[in-house]
């Protein structure tokens, strides 16, 4: 019993010893300065900022100064760079912003932000801004994550700031109603008109010119008898293509007109040989 106790104080005491000797991240030999456009090399403001203890000193940031952060990572006494190194920047009600540091591998890190690398949501606070300062890393060593300084806004009078843009929101957006183009209206009736009646007004001079060339219908009656199915489909044919015309005119659409025209030309084309077939049957007979 009194073993079980020895042994359990002693594990106690190496977890004590551990924790305790377990290294953690932080800074050394860092400086805040603030400079104002003009100030040159050396001018502006400059305050010593120590590990884990809070400026006294507020920082002035005015809308053409540039802040910047020298400092030096290490991890227990060691300088080294880490993983992540970020001054980070929040007001009362808890909206935050980061800006990484950059760090060399001797650990030696800067930073340097104006009032346009800041949201404008923090830039309208009313109550100066708190400023930390995060160092952590890969292993076992402990993160740093303290606040540095506080800063506070300075707004230039002579340009009062404009107010943020809305951020963008995902959500329900007005219905788009479509205004699709209107389907083509046929011509006026008295266009479709004039025109049938020249169609129709030729005709006559059509049959007219075929007397005068010696256009024989004597033949008609034996053509029909040779082969009167395929003269009566490729006349009728001829006649249903026209229909399909007038239809597409009056009413059908493209789809509906594509499908009936290429049965309809497949018919003209297999009746049509047929019956020119008979016609040069006729010719070769010396039938004029």
């Amino acid at each position: 019993m009194r073993f079980a106790i020895a042994t359990s104080v002693a594990i106690a005491l190496l977890s004590g010893l551990d924790v305790a000797l377990a290294t953690s991240w932080g800074f050394k030999d860092a400086t805040i300065s603030v400079q104002s456009k003009g100030d040159g090399v050396g001018g502006g403001s400059k305050e010593t900022l120590t590990e884990g203890k809070v400026l006294s000193k507020r920082i002035e940031l005015g809308t053409s100064d540039t802040l910047k952060i020298l400092l030096t990572t290490q991890e227990g006494k060691s300088a080294k760079r880490p993983h992540q190194t970020y001054l980070s920047i929040s007001d009362l009600s808890g909206l935050e912003t980061s800006f990484p540091f950059s760090v060399k591998d001797s650990g030696k890190g800067k930073l340097e932000i104006t009032q346009k690398d800041i949201p404008d949501q923090l830039l309208a606070s009313a109550n100066p801004l708190s400023a930390s300062i995060l160092v952590a890393s890969f292993g076992d060593s402990q993160p740093f994550n303290k606040k540095a300084f506080d800063l506070n806004i300075k707004e230039d009078p002579n340009s009062p700031r404009k107010a943020p843009e809305k951020p963008l929101r995902y959500g329900k957006l007005p219905e788009i109603r479509h205004i699709f183009k209107a389907d083509p209206k046929s011509p006026p009736k008295i266009i479709t008109l004039f025109f049938a009646a020249v169609v129709l007004g030729a005709l006559p001079a059509l049959f007219g010119t075929w007397l005068l060339l010696g256009a024989n219908v004597n033949h008609l009656s034996k053509a029909l008898g040779s082969s009167p199915v395929s003269h009566a489909l490729y006349f009728g044919s001829i006649l249903a293509m026209e229909g399909v015309f007038f239809m597409y005119y009056l009413s059908w659409n493209l789809f509906q007109t594509l499908p009936v025209a290429t049965a309809v030309a497949a018919v003209i084309f297999l009746s049509g040989s047929r019956a020119l077939t008979e016609v040069q049957e006729r010719r070769l007979a010396g039938l004029r």
